[in-house]
């Protein structure tokens, strides 16, 4: 928004600075005045890049758009809401046509690719929907009421828990193979598919049980941290998936070849609060 007051107040001014004289050659003028905003507009700064990192689905009905703040509320998950950032980066589509900034309204039902800038939360893409949204979050399971199909999630993006509802017609699935409401366990990390019903309730389509506790795991990536005070280790995967991983400083030996930027191989057990190590080997042809 910054970029185009700033470029309409430029033209203003170059206009107003155009020659009064009749001598004067009107291309000749033409052609300085874009000159010269030619070479105000170069010293604009240019927008930063997108950032970076894994990127969360959210539906839910637009509340509020402040144009001034570049922001807009929105309402999700039975009428908690979220304050979203968005610039000139963001992407905006109505029923998958591509539509405007100016376009959003305050009712408009939106679901929106969200991204963690910082400690905001940022809109790569928001798209209009003439149908209820559908959404997907990843988080952690608080508690699941299997008798109501009451399912509480703490996600990333929101400081408050998500309340969903799971049916009989809801599949969950584990590691690519059919699984049971019986995962569903405090400290079970998932991924979920929902969609709102007309009530505002949202419904689980699809769960995927990423890590129960006790499961076993094995990592492969790039160390893009290490402490070995503390005994922690943040592993980033081919796919930019980051994991936080925590190890004994003084009972596991850690390699002095290990160090920021080697290739390892992880493998760790999930406690349902952190990914421990019990082994960590060098790769070395993929090492940096």
């Amino acid at each position: 928004m910054g970029r185009f007051l700033i470029v309409a107040m430029l033209s203003t001014v170059a206009i107003a600075q155009q020659p009064s004289s009749g001598n004067s050659n009107p291309q000749d003028a033409g052609n300085q005045i874009a000159s010269k905003l030619e070479a105000l507009i170069t010293f604009l700064p240019d927008l930063p890049a997108m950032p970076r990192g894994k990127s969360t689905v959210i539906g839910g009905a637009i509340r509020e758009v402040d144009g001034v703040r570049d922001q807009l509320t929105l309402n999700i998950f039975g009428g908690r809401s979220m304050r979203v950032l968005f610039d000139e980066r963001t992407q905006v589509y109505r029923d998958g046509v591509k539509a405007s900034l100016r376009d959003l309204r305050a009712g408009d039902h939106v679901s929106v690719e969200t991204v963690l800038d910082g400690t905001t939360v940022f809109a790569r893409s928001i798209h209009m929907l003439s149908q209820l949204p559908e959404g997907e979050c990843q988080g952690q399971v608080i508690s699941y009421d299997r008798s109501k199909g009451e399912l509480e999630v703490r996600d990333s993006l929101s400081p408050e828990p998500i309340k969903l509802h799971v049916s009989s017609a809801t599949t969950i699935v584990r590691q690519g193979q059919e699984s049971s409401s019986g995962d569903l366990r405090a400290g079970t990390l998932i991924s979920i598919q929902f969609q709102s019903d007309n009530t505002g309730q949202n419904v689980v389509r699809k769960i995927a049980v990423l890590a129960a506790p006790g499961s076993a795991f094995v990592f492969s990536g790039n160390v893009a941290f290490l402490d070995l005070h503390r005994g922690l280790m943040v592993l980033v995967d081919p796919d930019d998936r980051h994991y936080e991983i925590s190890f004994d400083p003084d009972r596991f030996v850690m390699s002095r070849d290990v160090h920021e930027g080697s290739a390892v191989t992880v493998t760790a057990s999930f406690d349902g609060s952190r990914y421990s190590a019990s082994a960590v080997t060098l790769n070395p042809q993929a090492s940096k």
